[in-house]
């Protein structure tokens, strides 16, 4: 399973191939495409089918044995963005020496001093023109070689830079893309999108691409106990509950659904977002499908659960200070449930005490996580997802080290620990 996971995080340096790894992995174990833009056919018990959004989005279902305004549903969310650099339009910027940097604005909350210095490539999609200027042509792309890295400045210029520094997003952060020669093409990122698709250069009408870092997802420690990768936040808990799905019931009495959302890291205000109604609607048109009514679909919603999973922050021993001084989950100690009294998480003490006893009945230890009252703490999709599907849910995560870093690192443990919980919820009626 954690071999899985690696090759997940390798595959998916970016939401766009995230989601197209989950696509091959859902439909290589039966699962089938539904065309949104389609007419909704009614779907048997035990059909397995799944939807994506932008690209970037992803809904797998697996249809219950008993209606939906019946049973509900049972809901994993998670997402699939992480915190990273965004390439902008006309990106080159050539400098003395033919040397190159490509022009780029953060994306999230990234911890900026953790990018620099490693090699660095490229990933996202390219759109192409098509003959019907309504239906562009969408292509992957993911360099796979190390292309860029961001140059720390020498310390003998900044003697301070171990006090703390601090960082021009415009400035500072961008990568060097090499060096060019008088004769070349100054055009070298369209230049390098053609020769990685195989497309002439007319036909780039425009891209969204990111920066990754191209070191590979590892295990490390004593005994391989921990994981260290980019994106652990919060593909992670994305992997956790695509084998949850694998793993469980092929026929429940009650609808499985893993829901993959887009710009979590960014407030989840899109379309393919959890603050987008598409996941509803997916879910109306399901039952109506079945014959049932907006009626049923209100019961359905009402009979649902939904479990939030974005990653927790483990206890940092150096940093003891940091978090509250009775509620601070530790790597390997098992999934955390998140509680905040500003409401920033879903969970209360129902859902709270449902998803623990789904612990218990999985054989999973369970852990809570508060913040430390003086230090400000993050928020996630669960309760903006219950803004438009007001869902009875919990808010939960693994823990991990250095949220959002361009590493981060996770417990082998945890993420068997997780998986067996997501599928025992799954199982459950």
């Amino acid at each position: 399973m954690i071999q899985r996971l690696i090759d997940f995080l390798n595959a998916s340096p970016v939401n766009f191939l995230a989601v197209q790894a989950l696509s091959d992995i859902l439909e290589a174990n039966g699962f089938q495409k539904l065309d949104p833009t389609s007419a909704m056919a009614e779907l048997q018990p035990g059909d397995q089918v799944y939807v994506t959004k932008n690209d970037s989005s992803l809904y797998a279902f697996r249809i219950g044995n008993k209606p939906l305004a019946e049973n509900g549903f049972h809901v994993i969310c998670a997402h699939c963005d992480s915190p990273t650099f965004r390439i902008k339009p006309n990106a080159e910027l050539i400098g003395q020496g033919g040397i190159v940097r490509l022009n780029t604005e953060v994306y999230g909350g990234a911890i900026l001093s953790t990018w620099f210095d490693r090699p660095l490539s490229l990933a996202g999609r390219v759109i192409l023109r098509t003959d019907n200027p309504m239906q562009p042509e969408t292509r992957l792309l993911h360099v796979k070689r190390p292309l860029m890295q961001i140059s720390n400045l020498a310390i003998h210029f900044n003697r301070q830079v171990n006090d703390g520094v601090k960082l021009s997003k415009q400035k500072d952060t961008l990568p060097i893309m090499g060096m060019l020669d008088p004769t070349e093409d100054p055009e070298v990122l369209l230049n390098l999108i053609c020769d990685e698709l195989e497309v002439e250069k007319q036909d780039i009408l425009d891209f969204d691409l990111y920066l990754y870092d191209t070191t590979p997802a590892c295990t490390f420690g004593l005994h391989n106990e921990l994981i260290s990768s980019g994106r652990l936040d919060d593909l992670s808990m994305v992997h956790a509950g695509l084998e949850a799905l694998l793993a469980a019931n092929h026929d429940p009495e009650t609808t499985q659904v893993l829901a993959i959302f887009d710009n979590e890291e960014t407030g989840s205000q899109t379309k393919q977002g959890a603050g987008s109604p598409f996941l509803s609607h997916i879910i109306q048109r399901m039952v109506l499908a079945q014959g049932g009514t907006m009626d049923d679909y209100y019961r359905a919603v009402e009979n649902a659960f939904m479990v939030s999973a974005d990653n927790a922050h483990a206890w940092h021993p150096n940093y003891n200070e940091k978090f509250d001084p009775s509620n601070h989950p530790v790597l390997g100690g098992g999934p955390v449930i998140k509680f905040n009294a500003a409401q920033k998480y879903a969970s209360d003490a129902a859902s709270a005490a449902v998803f623990a006893s789904i612990c218990e009945k999985a054989g999973v230890p369970c852990q809570r996580f508060v913040n430390h009252s003086d230090v400000a703490g993050g928020s996630t999709l669960g309760n903006i997802l219950a803004s438009s599907l007001p869902l009875r849910g919990v808010d939960m995560g693994n823990p991990v080290l250095a949220m959002h870093s361009a590493r981060e690192t996770a417990s082998v443990d945890d993420h068997i620990y997780c998986v067996g919980a997501f599928t025992q919820f799954f199982n459950l009626r």
